[in-house]
């Protein structure tokens, strides 16, 4: 279900813009989660709204182009929110999501559906953020406290970002016919 063949049709312009539009739609994701209520108490707890598109670009990019866009979308944001201090927990979280999911897709597309394949990538950047959490507090006792909250908001999450991308993947094949 790799929609990769039909994107390298496309000029070096028209991929560009193909990739500028997803960081646009990540960043607009990104300022709705913000705007969002938290439904739960606990801190660093979100839908990840932006990881659709991550995930989407995973089934038309090849890996250089999706880890830039996670790259650009990541510091983009951080100049938005003015909220530099955390760019290092969503780098993290983003890049480690980005090659497990990654590494799923091109591996075990035929084993694990892009739902559990989401989930396994919510769960990863959970993970990646908590490794910056102990490496900057030279513990590793609040990371394994906080990994079972951020492990059950994953695989929640993980769902519904997974069922929003496997309904959106078809619509945007289209534009490439």
């Amino acid at each position: 279900m790799l929609y990769q063949s039909k994107i390298k049709n496309l000029s070096k312009v028209q991929k560009m813009v193909f990739i500028s539009m997803l960081i646009a739609f990540a960043l607009v994701l990104g300022y709705l989660e913000r705007t969002f209520v938290p439904v739960v108490p606990f801190p660093g707890v979100k839908l990840g709204l932006a990881n659709i598109i991550t995930l989407t670009s995973l089934y038309f990019l090849c890996f250089k182009e999706a880890f830039l866009l996670v790259v650009l979308r990541v510091t983009l944001n951080s100049f938005f929110t003015g909220s530099f201090i955390t760019i290092w927990y969503s780098l993290s979280g983003g890049i480690l999501s980005l090659i497990v999911m990654f590494l799923l897709i091109h591996y075990s597309k035929d084993k694990v559906s892009i739902a559990g394949i989401s989930i396994i990538g919510a769960v990863s950047h959970n993970i990646g953020q908590l490794i910056v959490v102990a490496i900057t507090t030279e513990s590793i006792n609040v990371a394994a406290a906080y990994f079972p909250i951020l492990a059950v908001s994953g695989i929640i999450t993980g769902i519904l970002i997974g069922f929003t991308v496997n309904y959106l993947l078809p619509y945007i094949n289209r534009i490439f016919k």
